[in-house]
């Protein structure tokens, strides 16, 4: 079985107590994690400290790293793939599909290292100051603590990886304890690529262990983390007066207009975004209100969709739906169907739990103060709610303590306008689902979704200091 090292100051690092992971559909254990203790969390920091004392990359050579990175990554993509189809449970297209997505996101990052740059202040424009110049520049935070999720181990990692690398940061990775093979397969591909030693640290184990140790050490200036609620409010309790973004998962939305263009399309795309990854995706669909006029059609053809949404092998081109995370994943949406049933919610297809897959799943007559409907399921099921006017359908948008992404299918400019001005999202989709998501987009919450954004170049915005200068010429 693989033995799985840290990656600290540049040096494999293996330590007496490990961990088992394993293929999320076959159970099996294919290899055996390093877990991190209080010395190789503060060995890690020593290491990205040091490097951001003394490495001094340009920002060009920055550059060439990430694209040579993003290179190396592209032409190791069946390695990444079947690890990452093994270690998260997804089809192996969908897995091809994840890394194609990191390498733009790698790309990108890569284009933002050479865009750095500040702004002019027209200081000749003020009272008495027609001699001064003032302009501003963006510099470097220092260590960052990049903690990524299983859902998508290897793109949400170069969101926070590559912006941090190209904006001169050093990083220290903590990625999630059910995924953390492909996290290896990445940092190999940097320290390939030439990225010099402790500008990428790499320790695995138990959140609740290593994030303790990380939030205690202060020479950490910022933390990158996509997550849970409960444990991102933690991070920035424990943070204190430094930097967080903070992407916390979603209960999203979307809107089916009467006047939507063609129903069974969007029904079958609305379903296809709650299934995807099992439904264990921040935006993905899990709320859809439609309107009362189209709202048995939509159901018919959604219903349809969801019968045909395939599991099986992951390696089949034809499989579709892969098995959740955990078991225990499985088990508790298996709970909140069954409690929402009993509640008067209708199951339309689906409902049952094997092991730890769940099926596609369909529910009618919910009510918003339901768990499949308040918090967010992170499971293949979706609820659809008939409403009248568009204005009772953005007010059930609305109630809800999360606000990441919501969809709206509408043919009407002025329902479109409305929707976008009123919803209470950090982004809205007109005419595409709530899970749409382009890598080169601003991406964040509102409430309870979290802080900060995500996309490079906005990312690196947060990943910077701009520091004004003042210049006297009188």
């Amino acid at each position: 079985m693989k033995k799985q090292p840290l990656y600290i100051g540049g040096q494999e690092v293996m330590t007496e107590e490990t961990r088992p992971v394993y293929n999320k559909a076959t159970k099996e254990a294919i290899a055996e994690i390093s877990v991190a203790g209080a010395a190789e969390c503060k060995a890690a920091v020593d290491a990205a400290e040091k490097a951001f004392q003394e490495v001094k990359l340009s920002p060009y050579e920055r550059y060439e790293i990430i694209l040579k990175a993003a290179n190396l990554m592209r032409n190791r993509i069946e390695d990444f793939a079947s690890t990452l189809s093994a270690e998260a449970g997804k089809p192996l297209h969908d897995a091809r599909g994840e890394i194609g997505r990191a390498y733009q996101t790698l790309i990108l990052s890569a284009e933002e290292a050479k865009r750095l740059k500040g702004e002019t202040i027209p200081l000749a424009g003020a009272p008495n100051c027609q001699h001064k110049l003032a302009f501003t520049i963006r510099q470097p935070l220092g260590v960052v603590c990049a903690i990524t999720p299983f859902n998508f181990p290897v793109n949400l990692a170069a969101h926070k990886i590559g912006p941090a690398l190209a904006a001169g940061n050093t990083v220290v990775y903590k990625p999630a304890s059910a995924t953390p093979l492909t996290a290896a397969l990445l940092c190999d591909v940097f320290r390939d690529a030439g990225l010099p030693a402790g500008c990428l640290n790499l320790l695995t184990g138990p959140g609740a262990l290593v994030g303790k140790y990380l939030t205690k050490d202060n020479r950490i200036r910022m933390f990158s983390f996509t997550g849970s609620v409960p444990v991102g409010k933690s991070l920035q309790k424990e943070a204190g007066f430094r930097r967080c973004a903070l992407e916390l998962g979603s209960n999203s939305a979307n809107i089916v207009h009467e006047d939507v263009r063609d129903v069974k399309k969007t029904a079958e795309l609305c379903a296809k975004y709650a299934f995807i990854n099992a439904g264990q995706v921040c935006i993905s669909c899990q709320r859809v209100y439609v309107s009362r006029k189209i709202y048995k059609e939509f159901c018919d053809y959604a219903v349809a969709f969801a019968k045909n949404f395939k599991t099986g092998d992951l390696k089949d081109p034809a499989t579709c739906l892969g098995p959740m995370i955990a078991e225990k994943e499985a088990i508790r949406i298996e709970g909140w169907v069954n409690d929402a049933a009993a509640a008067g919610a209708k199951i339309l297809t689906g409902g049952h739990r094997h092991g730890s897959y769940y099926e596609p799943t369909i529910l009618t007559d919910v009510t918003p103060d339901m768990d499949v409907i308040k918090n967010e399921v992170f499971a293949p099921i979706f609820s659809i709610i008939p409403y009248d006017t568009i204005e009772e359908a953005v007010a059930g948008v609305n109630n809800s303590r999360y606000g990441l992404q919501a969809g709206v299918f509408t043919s009407s400019l002025y329902i479109a306008h409305y929707a976008a001005e009123h919803i209470e999202a950090g982004g809205v989709v007109i005419n595409d689902g709530s899970s749409f998501r382009m890598d080169n987009m601003p991406y964040g919450g509102v409430k309870d979704s979290g802080i900060g954004k995500e996309g490079p170049e906005y990312a690196i915005r947060e990943l910077t200091e701009e520091k004004t200068i003042i210049m006297n010429f009188d």
